[in-house]
C-alpha cells in the first residue's frame, strides 16, 4: 500500500478576479507524493463544500473540525485571521490524510479536491502525477509552489526533465527518415520547451520572492541562481536547435550525386550513344579485344551486375555498422539520462539538506 500523501499549507495567495469583483484568499496546498510534489489552490468555500460532501458520504464527521467562518473579519484585510485559518485548514487536511480510518479519504470528493488520480487508474497514476494530473490553473499553482523552498527544487527537477524530453524529441527528429515523423517529433520538442520555459519563469519569480522575504540563506540563494543561469543556457541552446532544420535533411541532400559525378563515374554522358570504335578514348582491353559488339554488351551487363552485387554487400555492411552505432547511441543516451536523473535527485536532496540546516541554525 502506498504511503499517505504528505499535506501542508505553507503559504496563501490573494487573488483578484479578472472581472474586478471582490478579492479572496487562496490556500496553497502542497502535496508530497512518492513521485512528485505539486501545489493546488483552494478557497475556504471549497473546504466547506468538501467537509459537507465527505460527511454526508461517510455518515460521520472527519476526525478534525473545520475552522469556522468569521462573520466580522475577512482574511483579505486580516493577516492574523489568515494565519489562524491556514493553520486550522492544514490540521484538518492532515487529520483526514493521516487517520487510520480511510473512509473519508477514500471518497471521490477527497480525491477530486486534491486533484489525485482515481484508484481505478492505478496503472497510469505515476505517469498522471508526473504530468500534473488534474491541476486547474496550473500556472498559478506553479507560481505558488515556486515560492516554497522545498517545492521550488521539485519544480526545478521537473523543468530539467522537460529539457531532457526536448532533447529526446530533437534526436528523433534528426534521425527520422519520414517527413511527417520528423515534423511530429519537432512539434513535441517545442511543446516540452514551452513548458520548461514557463517553469523557468516561475522559478525565477519564486526565487526573487524568497530572496526578498529572506526565507533562505545567501549561499543557498546563490546556488539556486547558478542553477537558473545554467537552465537559461540550456533553453537558449534548445531554442536554437528547435528553430534549425533537421541535420538529416542536409546530409541526404549532400549525399545525392550530381550530374557531373554521374558523368565522371560513367566516363561519358548517358544521353549520347557510343559505338565500338578502335583507337577511341576508351581503349580495348584483354577482355574485349576478342569480342564482337554483342559480346562486349554482355560483358558490360555482367560487369554492371557484379558492381550491383558489390554495392549490395557494401550496403549490408554499412547497415550493420549503422545499427551498431544506433545501439551505442541509445545506450549512451540512456546512461546520460540516468546520470541526469541522479544529478537532479542529488540537487533536490542537497537543497533540502541546506534548507534543513538553515532552519536548524535559525532555530538554534
Amino acid at each position: 500500500m502506498a504511503p499517505p500523501a504528505e499535506i501542508t499549507i505553507p503559504t496563501t495567495s490573494l487573488h483578484t478576479p479578472a472581472d474586478n469583483s471582490k478579492p479572496y484568499t487562496l490556500y496553497n496546498i502542497t502535496l508530497r507524493l512518492p513521485l512528485r510534489t505539486f501545489v493546488t489552490q483552494k478557497r475556504y468555500s471549497d473546504f466547506a463544500t468538501l467537509h459537507q460532501t465527505i460527511t454526508a458520504s461517510v455518515g460521520a464527521s472527519p476526525p478534525a473540525l473545520l475552522p469556522g467562518k468569521s462573520w466580522f473579519k475577512s482574511t483579505v484585510s486580516s493577516p492574523e485571521l489568515t494565519e489562524d485559518r491556514r493553520r486550522g485548514l492544514e490540521a484538518y487536511l492532515r487529520a483526514v490524510a493521516e487517520s487510520p480510518d480511510r473512509r473519508w479519504r477514500d471518497t471521490p470528493a477527497w480525491r477530486t479536491f486534491l486533484n489525485l488520480p482515481s484508484p481505478n487508474s492505478a496503472g497510469n497514476s505515476a505517469a498522471s502525477v508526473r504530468r500534473g494530473y488534474g491541476i486547474p490553473n496550473k500556472d498559478a499553482a506553479n507560481a505558488a509552489a515556486a515560492q516554497d523552498p522545498g517545492t521550488w527544487l521539485d519544480l526545478h527537477g521537473e523543468m530539467k526533465r522537460d529539457f531532457q524530453e526536448a532533447r529526446r524529441c530533437l534526436a528523433r527528429r534528426d534521425g527520422a527518415t519520414d517527413h511527417s515523423a520528423g515534423m511530429e517529433a519537432g512539434s513535441s520538442a517545442k511543446k516540452a520547451l514551452i513548458k520548461a520555459g514557463g517553469l523557468l519563469t516561475c522559478l525565477q519569480q519564486g526565487l526573487k520572492a524568497m530572496e526578498d522575504g529572506k526565507r533562505l540563506g545567501e549561499g543557498e540563494i546563490r546556488r539556486r541562481k547558478d542553477l537558473l543561469a545554467s537552465a537559461r543556457v540550456d533553453r537558449e541552446d534548445l531554442d536554437t536547435l528547435v528553430s534549425t532544420l533537421p541535420a538529416v535533411s542536409k546530409a541526404v541532400q549532400k549525399a545525392m550525386p550530381s550530374t557531373s559525378d554521374k558523368t565522371a563515374l560513367l566516363g561519358h554522358a548517358p544521353s549520347k550513344a557510343r559505338g565500338r570504335v578502335l583507337g577511341a578514348p576508351l581503349p580495348e582491353t584483354d577482355r574485349t579485344r576478342e569480342l564482337d559488339n554483342q559480346g562486349v554488351l554482355q560483358l558490360q551487363q555482367q560487369t554492371f551486375q557484379e558492381q550491383d552485387e558489390d554495392v549490395t554487400a557494401l550496403a549490408k555492411i554499412i547497415r550493420r555498422q549503422r545499427e551498431m552505432a544506433e545501439a551505442i547511441d541509445r545506450e549512451v543516451r540512456e546512461q546520460t539520462e540516468m546520470l541526469d536523473e541522479v544529478n537532479a535527485q542529488a540537487d533536490v536532496v542537497a537543497g533540502k539538506v541546506n534548507v534543513a540546516n538553515w532552519r536548524t541554525k535559525k532555530i538554534s
